[in-house]
């Protein structure tokens, strides 16, 4: 997968070089390009579409000197531009946010955020986008599945925003993320049992929690005697 392309837009000076060296730390992505206010936006947005070159991601501020950034949603979506949008913003009206999801914005960072948060944000929209990544020539796939599409929009929901179920701890949920990032490969949650001396069904109930936010793919795994279980896989968030 290309690394995704990606406009700031924001008003203020400092926030805007802020986002910019962001977008730059982030292995994936590329930084095509800074605006100000919302008709610079839509004017570079144009012209990246006719160059054959689209912005991908739109980083977009909400209040602008010019235009609201619903607006720019809007008048982006009647000109045929379909970059995808986080919204970057203090505003924290339900009803902006309501709107905001209506007409086609994938994430919401409310300001301000650090940089921890906002590579999360980032990191779990480069996963929704390879989820549906069309399918490779030859690969045997007509379409996404309703497993894919589902695992796609969960994986625009970071851990930390999903509750935890009763029984669940913080503390062991890092654990195991961080088994999980040390072993790219595979794993049972039996062998999640023996590296964290924790039991089964345990170590089962932080691995599902993981795959249900979308930060591990899961998979049945064949090939060993009696029934199927399941395995995981660390998606690189």
């Amino acid at each position: 997968m290309s690394d995704i392309r990606v406009l700031v837009v924001e008003d203020e000076p400092v926030a805007s070089a802020a986002h910019a060296a962001y977008v730059g730390r982030l292995e994936g992505f590329t930084l095509v390009g800074t605006a100000p206010d919302g008709q610079s936006a839509l004017r570079l947005l144009t012209e990246f579409a006719a160059s054959g070159d689209p912005v991908e991601l739109v980083l977009l501020d909400m209040n602008l000197p010019d235009l609201h950034g619903l607006d720019i949603a809007r008048r982006m979506r009647s000109s045929g531009i379909l970059s995808d949008i986080i919204a970057i913003t203090a505003v924290r009206e339900l009803a902006i946010v309501r709107s905001a999801v209506a007409i086609g914005v994938v994430q919401y960072l409310i300001k301000p955020f650090t940089y921890a948060t906002f590579a999360d944000k980032l990191a779990s929209y480069r996963l929704f986008r390879q989820q549906l990544a069309s399918p490779e020539p030859g690969s045997g796939r007509a379409g996404a599945s309703q497993s894919d599409v589902d695992q796609a929009f969960a994986s625009l929901r970071a851990p930390s925003e999903m509750p935890l179920p009763k029984g669940l701890s913080v503390s062991t949920l890092v654990s195991v993320q961080e088994y999980m990032k040390q072993h790219p490969q595979a794993v049972s949650a039996t062998e999640v049992m023996d590296a964290l001396g924790m039991s089964r069904v345990t170590a089962r109930r932080y691995l599902e929690y993981l795959a249900d936010a979308g930060t591990v793919s899961r998979t049945a795994r064949y090939g060993t005697p009696g029934r199927p279980e399941n395995e995981y896989r660390w998606s690189g968030r």
